[in-house]
């Protein structure tokens, strides 16, 4: 039973995954602005379908809504700094080789988690590992971005924003783990 009601929902989920990907399709056909090659396609969806997958098995690791959200806020900021990095970058263009140090604040997030063997009350302490990696990060990004866009106040304001995915990411999860006879 429960199973056919969470059908709809994970029909839903993929096909709004699916929907990512016909965006820079469609884009293509009326801009040459959007000028996206099959490596391009390959990359956003393996990376949609990776984030997607994690997600389904969140959903099967814990009932709880406070983890589930926890992991949706952790794979959305992983997702985000990927994506921004491979489009645009973060200091500077995606080709300045200081936004590879962002694959570090995931890695934190990942090792931190696999560490603790996914239980929720480990989760949250790597998850505000990964957030404060995020506030080192913003004063690597000040300090190399040297008024390259998107300027000081930009890279704040974007580093403070994936430092609070990751801590409300954690706070969700300590609440999940406070919730649990286990963690």
């Amino acid at each position: 039973m429960a199973a056919k009601r969470a059908r709809p929902w994970r029909l839903v989920g993929w096909g709004m995954a699916a929907s990512l990907l016909l965006v820079p399709l469609v884009a293509m056909q009326f801009t040459s602005e959007v000028n996206w090659t099959a490596s391009d396609f390959l990359f956003a969806g393996a990376l949609i379908g990776g984030v997607g997958v994690l997600f389904e098995l969140t959903v099967r690791m814990s009932a709880s809504p406070f983890y589930r959200a926890g992991a949706a806020l952790a794979l959305a900021a992983a997702f985000l700094l990927i994506w921004i990095n491979g489009a645009v970058g973060i200091i500077g263009s995606e080709n300045n080789p200081l936004n590879l140090l962002y694959l570090g604040v995931i890695a934190i997030s990942l090792v931190g988690s696999a560490s603790a063997a996914f239980r929720p009350r480990g989760m949250a302490y790597a998850m505000f590992a990964a957030a404060a990696a995020m506030a080192a990060m913003a004063i690597v990004a000040l300090a190399a971005g040297r008024g390259e866009p998107p300027g000081p106040i930009g890279l704040i304001v974007l580093n403070g924003f994936f430092a609070a995915l990751y801590f409300s990411a954690g706070w969700l999860f300590r609440i999940a783990g406070s919730r649990t006879h286990h963690g």
